[in-house]
């Protein structure tokens, strides 16, 4: 197939950037724009939103009981626990709309780059590696709930992106942003106690694990599988060890 190249930014042209595998993820143009066509992205932040409102409503202990991921616990063998955080979020407005906000910026991109399937995989697998993340490096006797594993896996998915582009206009200008972001949310456990910083290291490292595994990929099966081998990967190490 021919392809044109935009002299203006050294970027090739969009039908070959969606591909390329990993270059699927992120269209040329337009980079932390729209929402449309991502259903997944749009139901990961309506459940949180409504676990929130149950949790707000008096069900917080509840929930924080069934599904908070309690170190405690993991290690009596309740491993599904480094999954189910992304549930929840903590008292307060701050946590949970920080998050949905970088879901809402990051995900949608993502999604229509590599298919729903996919995305749903890269989202859970990333949650699962921060989970066992912060059970392998955190206290024992931590308590944790919120999306930040998932939210940083989607900053691993476009950092490898940025990374492997890093010789265009576009890439660096990228890698600059996510270089920026990721900066600061690194500075953020050490102004403001209580922050998971071994979740937000899981979920970025399996983020961008599953980048650079789906720079191989070639059709959203083999997408979905890498997600899942991660995903599975994360509960592996929990259980093991």
């Amino acid at each position: 197939m021919s392809c044109s190249i935009d002299a203006s930014v050294g970027q090739r042209c969009p039908e070959c950037i969606r591909s390329e595998g990993t270059q699927r993820v992120i269209p040329k143009e337009r980079v932390l724009s729209r929402t449309g066509g991502a259903p997944a992205t749009k139901t990961f932040i309506a459940i949180a939103v409504g676990f929130y409102l149950l949790s707000s409503l008096g069900m917080r202990e509840e929930l924080y009981e069934a599904l908070a991921q309690s170190n405690q616990l993991v290690g009596l063998g309740e491993w599904w626990r480094i999954f189910t955080p992304v549930l929840l979020h903590a008292p307060g407005i701050t946590h949970i709309l920080f998050n949905m906000w970088a879901l809402w910026v990051l995900g949608p991109q993502i999604e229509r780059g590599v298919g729903t399937g996919p995305f749903v995989g890269v989202y859970l697998a990333s949650a699962g590696m921060g989970g066992a993340f912060m059970y392998l490096m955190g206290d024992p006797n931590a308590i944790a709930v919120g999306a930040s594993g998932a939210i940083f896996g989607l900053f691993g998915i476009w950092l490898n992106w940025a990374v492997r582009r890093r010789n265009t206009a576009h890439g660096r200008m990228l890698l600059r942003q996510i270089g920026f972001l990721l900066l600061l949310n690194g500075a953020l456990p050490f102004i403001i106690p209580g922050i998971a910083w071994e979740a937000h290291l899981g979920g970025l490292v399996a983020g961008f694990l599953i980048g650079e595994l789906w720079s191989r990929a070639r059709d959203v099966r083999s997408r979905v599988a890498v997600a899942i081998a991660v995903a599975a990967l994360a509960a592996l190490m929990v259980m093991v060890l």
